[in-house]
């Protein structure tokens, strides 16, 4: 066989073999990319997204949309062809798969994990919506979760209301660990609580809870970072009870990052006329019982999606305008905003025509 001719069969055999490794042999990343928009104003699947009965409501037009990303699941084994072209497309970002499912997290934990989160993003908004418009919500400290094997189980349970520890009232869920670590581990803290039940019951039959009870647990020892305290094994959190009802009809959908549109959804619902005057606004932004705004993951996927499916402005947090700002798609404006004052303020501005004043995120 002639010398040329061997070479160019060995070059091909080795392509060949290249490529054939590119396609089984799976690589450690997974794949992001734009997830479907939901305008929070509008139906889903044939209800509306928003269902508010026993306060009045108000008509509202345009967008308020919130946006999602898609991504493989835990047990996608993604090949090396696979993430050559996620890198090199621009609507995918190719990401180390422990960025998205950290410690080995498998599918079903992932997905309960964001099913939490999208439920306590759901009644936090409704909080900062209706604190927004001045309507009193009634709020109390709970314990949200107990620890499997810690000196709470058994003791303490999911929903139990803490109206004190060791006799010092509880206003927020930080002054229960506080409480706690103010003993010494192996020392008896004492739960002044309601059961779940009882609050349960209570709230049923729109009365005040009559049932306290005394719980006394004995603390553990923690050693985080080297540094010894006492625990019980307990997880505080903050349960309300709203004047009206609002439910929020969207499935599929998980994690914290739709809080900041639900909210202004929520607002614009409960207020005449119409925050976005008709224009086409998009965002995301996580958001706690005070209307403060978070930072989410996957912004360049959110814009993305948000500019093709029409939008024109996209309400940004604000610790995500840097890497907003890298590759901003044409034809859309990203909005800073740190709070719902500002979001509510920016909208303010675009429903006015006064897009020159709003707090844009800085480029360059």
């Amino acid at each position: 066989m002639p010398r040329r001719t061997a070479t160019m069969l060995a070059s091909t055999l080795m392509l060949i073999a290249l490529l054939c490794a590119g396609v089984f042999i799976p690589v450690p990343y997974s794949e992001m990319s734009p997830g479907p928009t939901v305008n929070t104003l509008g139906d889903h699947d044939g209800e509306p997204v928003l269902q508010i009965d026993g306060h009045k409501t108000y008509e509202a037009s345009g967008h308020l949309n919130m946006t999602t990303v898609r991504v493989t699941s835990a047990e996608y084994k993604m090949n090396l062809v696979e993430a050559v072209y996620g890198w090199l497309a621009h609507d995918n970002r190719v990401v180390p798969h422990e960025t998205l499912y950290p410690d080995g997290k498998t599918e079903e934990e992932a997905t309960q994990e964001n099913a939490e989160e999208f439920s306590q993003s759901q009644e936090s908004a409704k909080v900062a919506a209706l604190k927004a418009l001045d309507i009193p919500v009634k709020s109390w400290v709970v314990v949200s979760t107990v620890v499997k094997d810690s000196p709470a189980e058994g003791r303490l349970h999911a929903g139990d209301v803490i109206k004190a520890v060791d006799g010092k009232t509880v206003r927020k869920p930080a002054d229960v660990a506080e409480l706690v670590t103010e003993r010494e581990p192996g020392e008896d803290v004492v739960f002044t609580i309601v059961p779940a039940k009882e609050q349960a019951a209570a709230e049923k039959e729109g009365r005040t809870p009559t049932e306290t009870q005394q719980v006394e647990v004995t603390t553990a020892t923690s050693d985080d970072a080297g540094e010894k305290r006492a625990i019980v094994g307990i997880s505080a959190g903050t349960d309300h009870t709203f004047p009206f009802s609002i439910d929020i009809k969207l499935a599929d959908v998980g994690g914290p990052s739709a809080g900041l549109m639900f909210a202004l959804g929520i607002y614009d619902k409960l207020t005449p006329g119409d925050l976005t005057g008709g224009k086409f606004v998009a965002g995301t932004g996580t958001i706690d019982d005070n209307g403060k705004v978070g930072p989410i993951g996957g912004i360049g996927m959110k814009t993305i999606g948000a500019r093709d499916k029409g939008a024109r402005y996209f309400l940004t947090p604000a610790d995500n305008c840097a890497a907003a700002a890298e590759d901003i798609p044409d034809g859309l404006t990203l909005v800073k905003v740190d709070t719902i004052d500002d979001a509510l303020g920016a909208l303010k501005d675009i429903r006015s025509g006064k897009t020159a004043d709003l707090p844009k995120c800085p480029t360059g």
